[in-house]
């Protein structure tokens, strides 16, 4: 990444033991406390600087979400908390980027989704924070990305029957938009304003994410949302930041209202996985 980010990675790096343990685990091993600066979410962000296992901090925090792992293939975050397919979806997601995709654990974390994927082609947690109703009996979107996400690293994603209804009702939620599932996902206004890093359900990485699938680039509606993110270019053809989470707006990687390179990075990598096809 340059010098440039140096400021960025000392940032990050400084909060290590701010939840109380350390590589950002809070000091009983919880590994998504204090977000964005948890565990799961410093290792995204220092990936996404280009910071890899060959130092210290990245090396311990690994471990920190290996040792999470259950013989089932699902991960616990928190010692004594109920175990949700989003934070099995979050550490599998971050293990594939730092290269653990073909571990026998990944592997079986993958069997595992298989295993519980929802009827309608997504994944869901039984968490009802807003109460129960029809909309959710539904996948949660935002956790079915998560785990698109994680399972885009491995081979013959497209030739796997359950991705591609995974792809698809994603792209039905583009069309539908509607809260859904029981942590009631939608699509709207802060949905479609560009945020990065991949932290959140938003416009950006839904289209990254999807752009490694074939079920999806030569659809329609993908094609849709990845004409509306197009226009948040700027005349140079860099990906504007628009809503970085607000705990980051120190960042270079992520100045609101600015162009980053990264960001851009991962857009020029949209219309490679698209060429591919």
């Amino acid at each position: 990444m340059g010098k440039k980010y140096d400021a960025d990675i000392d940032n990050i790096l400084a909060k290590r033991h701010d939840n109380g343990g350390d590589f950002w685990a809070s000091s009983d091993a919880r590994l998504s406390v204090g977000n964005p600066f948890s565990t799961l979410s410093s290792l995204l962000l220092l990936h996404e600087l280009g910071l890899t296992e060959d130092h210290e901090a990245v090396t311990g925090a690994i471990h920190l979400v290996l040792d999470a792992w259950r013989e089932d293939g699902r991960y616990r975050l928190a010692p004594g908390r109920a175990v949700y397919p989003c934070a099995t979806a979050e550490a599998a997601r971050v293990l594939c980027r730092y290269g653990y995709t073909d571990d026998p654990r990944i592997q079986k974390t993958f069997s595992h989704f298989i295993e519980i994927q929802h009827n309608d082609g997504g994944w869901r947690c039984n968490k009802f924070m807003y109460g129960r109703g029809p909309e959710t009996e539904f996948s949660n979107p935002g956790v079915t990305l998560a785990v698109l996400d994680a399972f885009r690293f491995s081979e013959n994603i497209d030739n796997e029957p359950a991705l591609d209804r995974s792809v698809e009702s994603l792209l039905d939620h583009w069309v539908s938009r509607k809260p859904t599932g029981p942590c009631h996902f939608g699509i709207g206004k802060l949905f479609m304003q560009v945020e990065y890093p991949f932290l959140r359900y938003n416009l950006f990485y839904y289209v990254y994410v999807l752009s490694f699938y074939a079920r999806a680039r030569s659809d329609r509606r993908y094609l849709e949302a990845l004409g509306i993110l197009k226009a948040k270019l700027d005349e140079q053809g860099r990906l504007v930041v628009e809503r970085p989470h607000q705990k980051l707006s120190n960042l270079q990687l992520c100045r609101k209202g600015q162009p980053s390179e990264p960001a851009t990075g991962r857009y020029l990598e949209i219309l490679g996985n698209l060429k591919g096809s």
